[in-house]
């Protein structure tokens, strides 16, 4: 658990680790430079508790490697000081590791939740598939961040050293470790949701389009390193990519009202679908439009969204 200010709903989730089924276990709590009550309430939960404190406040990928280096079970889960796990959750996913050692990330069905009602489910419009899924991952990112778990040697396979999140990344550092394990094991999932995602306000997904597209192009850039051959292999898969980049930095450029560098971002694909044709002819608007058309945009069935 990496924290930073939680004390709102750090009760919650500690309590729903308390609650699993499988007690086998402890928690890394790594307090990321916290100035509420979060400390006082992690040390209140006891020895399964290990707490630790950096001596100043560093990224979150930075935060979870320190976090990670202190952990010593065969198997790392992650919660969010927000959200929260149903008491199955861990004891689901650790009956898939065991049943097949070729299974390096295991996740669970995800409730999205405001506190207060579901909003939705993120297996309910299309479940994931399983073993090895590499480029359907890369196409349809499925797994939340407090829904995964990993077996140790899968983490260790990808970066031997320590460097397991990619400290340079800022909204792509958890898929990007996703991605990498998916190269090389085989995924699982629960299809139950075990794991309950808190939102908090209106979706802010539109905000970071252009640092999901940077990131995005630059974890490309990574997999040409690693994996000899990828471009020709995975042809269809990084043309997809380079679309979905392209449409991200479109909408951010639009919303700062750089309408006519958004039309040539997206010049291109502008004939591949229509979604990208309504985007030109949206781009002439004013960025001033922008909320309104997140809100339309994520009104649409999720077919059309891709």
């Amino acid at each position: 658990m990496n924290c930073l200010n939680s004390a709102r709903h750090l009760p919650q989730a500690l309590d729903s680790v308390m609650a699993q089924t499988c007690q086998d276990l402890e928690i890394i709590f790594w307090d990321n430079g916290s100035t509420d009550e979060s400390p006082a309430i992690a040390r209140a939960y006891g020895p399964k508790l290990r707490y630790f404190r950096g001596e100043r406040t560093v990224p979150l990928g930075a935060a979870r490697n320190l976090a990670l280096a202190e952990a010593r079970g065969h198997y790392l889960a992650f919660l969010d000081c927000d959200d929260v796990w149903r008491p199955q959750k861990l004891e689901a996913q650790l009956a898939l590791f065991a049943r097949n050692p070729r299974v390096g990330l295991t996740a669970t069905d995800t409730e999205i939740f405001d506190g207060k009602r579901t909003l939705k489910r993120l297996f309910a419009e299309a479940r994931p598939e399983r073993g090895m899924v590499f480029a359907a991952l890369m196409e349809r990112q499925w797994i939340s961040m407090s829904a995964a778990m990993l077996r140790r040697e899968a983490l260790e396979s990808i970066a031997p050293h320590g460097e397991w999140f990619d400290e340079s990344l800022n909204v792509c550092e958890e898929a990007d470790v996703f991605y990498r394990i998916a190269h090389d094991w085989e995924l699982d999932h629960v299809d139950a949701p075990l794991t309950l995602w808190r939102v908090h306000g209106g979706n802010t997904t539109f905000r970071k389009f252009g640092q999901f597209a940077d990131e995005t192009l630059r974890i490309l850039d990574k997999h040409y390193r690693l994996y000899p051959g990828h471009a020709e292999q995975n042809a269809g898969l990084v043309a997809l990519l380079q679309r979905r980049a392209a449409f991200q930095k479109a909408v951010s450029l639009w919303r700062e009202g750089q309408n006519a560098a958004a039309r040539e971002a997206i010049a291109p694909w502008r004939g591949d679908s229509p979604k990208h044709r309504l985007f030109w002819w949206c781009s002439y608007l004013p960025g001033t439009c922008f909320d309104l058309a997140a809100r339309l945009y994520f009104a649409l069935p999720a077919a059309l969204r891709r």
